[in-house]
């Protein structure tokens, strides 16, 4: 009897938390908005740019697609960006960097603009190649973060503008070999702005 009695409870406790459960993620769905992010940004500080290298031309373009899901308050978003001229542009230079980062956001709606901060991990792949009179190539694949913050303001219930400032990290050294730079991890800014596209 004593069984029967605490196995019973124990079904209404399990029917009753999976009730709340199921209440409780409907409503989470319900408010949640899935948006995509495409910007344009520009690279500068730390390591980004020419480095020590006779007629280099600082090329430093970053463009970016994202993608994530706005709550009330946070969101999360999963980026990559691609910059093909991270060391600039010199004859007998080509290097790009890639990131892929996955990030939260303290992203409160105050009418059609959501201001955020946002951080974040992720990979961060620089690669460099010199063709001089003796070839030196060289990739690295390092763990770094991402931490900045930005303004989205919504024009229509679809469609808004976004700008965009963050700074990337690595936690690890990376090297280089053949060029002289100011550090030893990578490390840089990206101003961008885009548009985003709500659903």
């Amino acid at each position: 009897m004593v069984r029967t009695t605490h196995q019973l409870i124990a079904r209404r406790l399990l029917l009753g938390t999976l009730t709340v459960g199921l209440v409780l993620g409907t409503a989470l769905q319900a408010r949640a908005q899935g948006f995509i992010s495409a910007l344009y940004g520009v690279n500068f500080g730390g390591i980004s740019g020419c480095p020590q290298l006779n007629n280099c031309t600082n090329e430093q373009t970053n463009p970016s697609v994202g993608a994530g899901v706005f709550r009330t308050l946070i969101g999360i978003e999963a980026e990559v960006a691609y910059a093909p001229t991270f060391f600039g542009e010199a004859a007998g230079l080509s290097s790009n960097a890639l990131t892929l980062m996955g990030n939260v956001m303290l992203a409160p709606q105050v009418g059609p603009l959501r201001p955020y901060m946002l951080g974040g991990l992720g990979l961060i792949r620089t690669r460099v190649e010199l063709t001089t009179a003796t070839p030196i190539s060289t990739s690295n694949n390092v763990l770094g973060f991402g931490v900045g913050g930005g303004l989205i303001g919504f024009v229509t219930s679809h469609l808004g503008l976004r700008v965009d400032m963050r700074y990337f990290h690595s936690f690890s050294d990376f090297s280089v070999a053949g060029l002289t730079l100011t550090s030893d991890n990578v490390d840089y800014s990206r101003a961008s702005a885009g548009v985003v596209f709500k659903f």
